[in-house]
C-alpha cells in the first residue's frame, strides 16, 4: 500500500508546515528530531556529509515519529532523484532550477512512465517495501512531492514560467545563494535581498504555488509566513546544537 503523502496534501490545502534543516548525517539525531513535533525535516545531501546509506538510514529512523521527510539531493541530476526515490523519499528538494525546462525535467525525473522518466526498479527498492507493495508502480507519481530552489537571479527572472510547470508542488527560496548571486555573499538580511525574496514570495503564491524558505528563529519563521510562505524551516540541527551548547557553557561559568 502506498502510503499518501501528507505533506504534499497539506501545502496543496494551504496549511503552514514547520520545519528543521537536518544536517549532522545521523540517524540517531534525525529520529530524536522526528519526535519533537516538527511537520518535516530536510535531509541534507548537498552540504552535509550524506550519501545514499546514510539517507536511507535516516528515512527508517524517522519511520516512528510524526515529522515528514524532505530530501535535498545534491544537485538537479535524474539519477539522483531515482536514487532517493528508491530509498523511500516522496517529497524532493532540488537546488539551483534557473529555468523552467529544469523545472520540468526534474518533474519527468520523478514520476514513471508515461508521466516522467523514472526508472523501473521498483521491486529492488524500499519504497515498494522491497517488491510487497504490488501497486507501487501505479500509485507512487500521485504521492510524490517535487520542491525546486530557486536562489539566484535568473531563477527569479523564470519565477511564473518555473510556476507553471506541471509537476512542481513547491519552490522554495535560497537564501543564501541568492543574496551572494545578488551581490551581498553572506548577508541575507541586506534590504536589496529581502526585497527580492518578499517580491519572489508574493509571486510564487500569486502562481497558486506553495512557496518555502530556510530562516534562523522562530520570529523570522512567523514572518515568514505572514509574507505567505506555506512550508518554512526555522533552524537547523547544527544550530540548535551550537546555540544550546553554548549557551549552557556559558550558563555553568555565570557567577
Amino acid at each position: 500500500m502506498v502510503k499518501a503523502n501528507g505533506f504534499k496534501a497539506a501545502l496543496a490545502a494551504g496549511r503552514a508546515q514547520i520545519g528543521l534543516w537536518v544536517a549532522l548525517a545521523s540517524a540517531n539525531v534525525t529520529e530524536l528530531l522526528g519526535h519533537c513535533g516538527y511537520d518535516w525535516l530536510l535531509i541534507d545531501g548537498e552540504h552535509a556529509a550524506n550519501d545514499i546509506p546514510l539517507m536511507q538510514a535516516q528515512l527508517q529512523a524517522m519511520q516512528s515519529g510524526g515529522a515528514h521527510p524532505v530530501v535535498r539531493v545534491p544537485a538537479g541530476e535524474v539519477w539522483m532523484i531515482k536514487q532517493v526515490l528508491d530509498i523511500g523519499a516522496q517529497t524532493v528538494l532540488v537546488p539551483m532550477i534557473d529555468t523552467a525546462e529544469q523545472a520540468a525535467e526534474m518533474a519527468r525525473a520523478m514520476r514513471y512512465p508515461p508521466e516522467g522518466i523514472r526508472g523501473m526498479g521498483a521491486a529492488l527498492a524500499r519504497a515498494s517495501r522491497f517488491g510487497m507493495d504490488g501497486d507501487y508502480v501505479a500509485k507512487a507519481n500521485a504521492q510524490v512531492c517535487l520542491l525546486v530552489q530557486a536562489e539566484s537571479r535568473k531563477a527569479l527572472e523564470n519565477l511564473e514560467a518555473i510556476c507553471a510547470v506541471e509537476g512542481v508542488d513547491g519552490v522554495f527560496i535560497g537564501p543564501a545563494d541568492l543574496s551572494a548571486d545578488m551581490g551581498f555573499p553572506g548577508n541575507s538580511g541586506a534590504p536589496e535581498v529581502q526585497a527580492a525574496i518578499a517580491d519572489a514570495i508574493a509571486r510564487i503564491v500569486a502562481c497558486g504555488k506553495a512557496a518555502g524558505i530556510l530562516v534562523g528563529g522562530a520570529e523570522a519563521g512567523q514572518r515568514a509566513l505572514a509574507q505567505g510562505v506555506t512550508f518554512v524551516a526555522v533552524g537547523s540541527d547544527v544550530g540548535v546544537l551550537r546555540q544550546g551548547a553554548m549557551a549552557l557553557r556559558a550558563a555553568a561559568s555565570a557567577e
